[in-house]
């Protein structure tokens, strides 16, 4: 049986990979990847392998990579670093013998950095290219927007102020459980029938819907009159930054309302439901479990 390790495996995606994993396979098979003993505690908890390494230490992940087969290559969260970064974790991959890559990259239609997001775009497209030069078998996963990010971008009041306030138009977003996603990135790290070698896949939700759309649910399941504004993105930095949000985020979400708005995550395919082999969550089961108690 291949050796598996995950990384980013003390995050909510990595540590929703390992549980499907060890579901699925014995924990002997099943390593994950920390960047100190302290954050690997839960993960011993489970009785997967942990190794200790990190992105900004080549050495700590060619240490990390020795007798792995496969490797969860979960994008790293600091694009300032991005593309050095993981450039160090396919080049540690490579001089340890891994055999395949399953990387997490996203969904989108502009395939250049003239993306509305290009600050995120430029490190995965760049670990994209360095994958399939590399000669090493991959699976590029596109994985569209966590239907858990809603409350999230709708703000955490939007039940007493009954509005969403984001600048995306009427643009639409295929948004998709990251639970389903690391479960359907489980799977393709156990297959061993090489039907997802070499191969990027995008995995969305069934249906795309408008923050418009968000707002009629999340007022259908809570009887409140929840009103959806997109104003200009100017105004809206201007609010959110009155109300006390840090800049850094309201870029960051006005970044994602303005992908969101140019139609770039809209896309919906049924790939993700062929690989999980049954229909993947719609966005109302999800907001029900959210929002039905309130």
């Amino acid at each position: 049986m291949k050796n598996i390790l995950v990384t980013g495996a003390t995050g909510p995606l990595g540590m929703g990979v390992i549980t499907t994993l060890l579901s699925k396979t014995s924990a002997k098979n099943v390593y994950a990847l920390a960047r100190s003993e302290e954050k690997a505690a839960s993960l011993k908890e489970l009785g997967v392998n942990v190794k200790i390494g990190d992105y900004d230490d080549y050495e700590s992940l060619v240490n990390a990579f020795n007798e792995i087969d496969t490797l969860y290559m979960v994008s790293n969260t600091d694009v300032a670093k991005r593309i050095t970064q993981q450039d160090n974790v396919v080049e540690a991959a490579l001089e340890t013998g891994v055999t395949h890559i399953v990387y997490t990259s996203y969904l989108r239609k502009t395939e250049t950095e003239d993306s509305p997001i290009r600050a995120v775009a430029a490190g995965h497209l760049n670990t994209e290219a360095k994958l399939k030069e590399s000669g090493i078998t991959y699976t590029i996963l596109k994985h569209g927007t966590y239907t858990e990010m809603i409350p999230v971008f709708a703000g955490y009041d939007v039940l007493t102020k009954h509005l969403i306030y984001v600048p995306a138009g009427d643009g639409k977003t295929s948004f998709v459980t990251r639970n389903e996603l690391a479960e359907a990135g489980a799977i393709i790290l156990l297959d061993e029938t090489g039907k997802y070698a070499n191969k990027s896949l995008e995995l969305t939700g069934p249906k795309a819907l408008s923050w418009g759309d968000v707002a009629d649910i999340i007022g259908s399941i809570t009887n409140l009159p929840i009103k959806y504004i997109s104003p200009s993105e100017d105004e809206y930095k201007k609010v959110a930054i009155e109300a006390g949000v840090p800049a850094g985020y309201v870029n960051l979400f006005a970044n994602f309302s303005k992908v969101t708005k140019d139609r770039e995550v809209d896309k919906t395919t049924g790939t993700l439901e062929d690989v999980l082999g049954y229909k993947a969550t719609t966005v109302e089961i999800s907001l029900k479990k959210i929002y039905g108690n309130k």
